[in-house]
């Protein structure tokens, strides 16, 4: 017998958006399992624990995943990190890795699956996605009729091309690149409207409207919402 490997999402910030499938999954297994290298760990507990308090009597699996592009720190991170799990999969005891928003989404959980998939069970637990929470945040729709959405990982190279996409653009994971992307977006200002929301759901949660109010320095958990304008809302 050996345990399972629950990629569980956490929603984007508002504890309260957690679902009861997730909370029941956590109370279930026997291992928590948090990446500690960046922000997203730290918050993913915070969001836990406020609804499933007893989550502070479970083992904790502290897990190393840097904040990099180089791809072979990156490699031998997530496969550090798989064997931690996989030692405690072994001993039929159930993991939890935690992760903000939906595992499937441009999560580090995502390739935890694909090398623990190899030899042991493994299940996502879907969360709401970041980008749903920021457009009830904001009270617009993301998409009608036959518009089309597009979800685009805005720190990596190539972004720009999806401003010239017909239909709503969601710019995630912005961090460092808001600067970038500001400027980039002066040059259509006046085809498109711009909102972004930092920390969507949390205590100090913030709201721009318009290309100019973005704040360069918003944190790294921004979400940017790109419509053309005159599309119907």
């Amino acid at each position: 017998m050996s345990g399972t490997l629950y990629g569980v999402g956490l929603g984007p910030g508002d504890p309260e958006l957690m679902t009861v499938k997730a909370i029941k999954t956590i109370e279930h297994c026997d291992v928590i399992a948090l990446p500690i290298s960046s922000t997203e760990g730290k918050v993913a507990w915070e969001i836990a624990l406020e609804m499933v308090p007893k989550i502070e009597e479970k083992e904790i699996l502290s897990l190393s995943m840097p904040m990099t592009r180089d791809k072979r720190l990156l490699e031998e991170s997530h496969q550090q990190a798989a064997e931690k799990i996989t030692a405690h999969l072994a001993k039929n005891q159930s993991v939890a890795f935690l992760t903000i928003g939906d595992p499937s989404i441009y999560s580090t959980y995502c390739y935890l699956h694909e090398l623990v998939a190899k030899h042991y069970s493994v299940q996502m637990i879907a969360g709401v996605p970041s980008f749903c929470a920021v457009a009830a945040e904001l009270n617009i729709p993301l998409g009608q009729g036959a518009q089309m959405i597009h979800i685009v990982p805005a720190s990596y190279q190539g972004w720009e091309e999806s401003l010239d996409y017909a239909g709503t653009k969601i710019l995630m994971k912005a961090g460092k690149a808001i600067d970038q992307i500001k400027e980039r977006l002066k040059d259509k200002q006046c085809l498109v409207d711009v909102m972004m929301v930092e920390r969507c759901g949390m205590a100090d949660e913030m709201i721009y409207k318009g290309i100019d109010a973005i704040d360069e320095l918003a944190n790294y958990l921004s979400t940017i919402i790109v419509k053309e304008k005159g599309e119907r809302r």
